[in-house]
């Protein structure tokens, strides 16, 4: 692999990271918003990725799809509650905050790597041409 390769493999890393923490962000911005029935309730939303070859083994990374969480909506008994249905539940998200602040943190890490890579490949080009001098 060249080092041109470098920057596209860790180019479409870098755009799947930032889906990644943007879907993460969606996630936890309606993690306290509530409906008046689980079918209305928001759904976590995670990405779904997958490896892509490209001529002489460079590797990218596509998304391909969006996966809704099947969790069932968490039920709240709020009878006073503007939202809540004849039983007097609403219903939140079913957005678990342990395991979105988990994945927004692998997906910032994963980012940063990708950053050096891009990072170390540029020098070791800059040196390649200071070679010649």
């Amino acid at each position: 692999m060249s080092l041109f390769q470098a920057f596209d493999v860790a180019g479409s890393a870098m755009s799947a990271q930032s889906k990644r923490l943007n879907m993460t962000a969606s996630n936890l911005a309606n993690a306290n918003s509530v409906a008046g029935s689980p079918e209305e309730a928001y759904k976590a939303r995670h990405p779904v990725f997958q490896a892509v070859m490209k001529g002489e083994g460079a590797a990218g990374v596509n998304m391909t799809g969006v996966y809704e969480s099947e969790a069932p909506a968490k039920a709240r008994y709020s009878p006073g509650h503007p939202l809540a249905d004849d039983k007097g539940y609403v219903y939140a998200p079913n957005v678990n905050l342990v395991e979105e602040m988990v994945d927004m943190i692998s997906a910032s890490r994963s980012y940063q790597t990708n950053v050096e890579i891009m990072n170390t490949s540029k020098e070791m080009m800059m040196r390649t041409l200071q070679l010649g001098k």
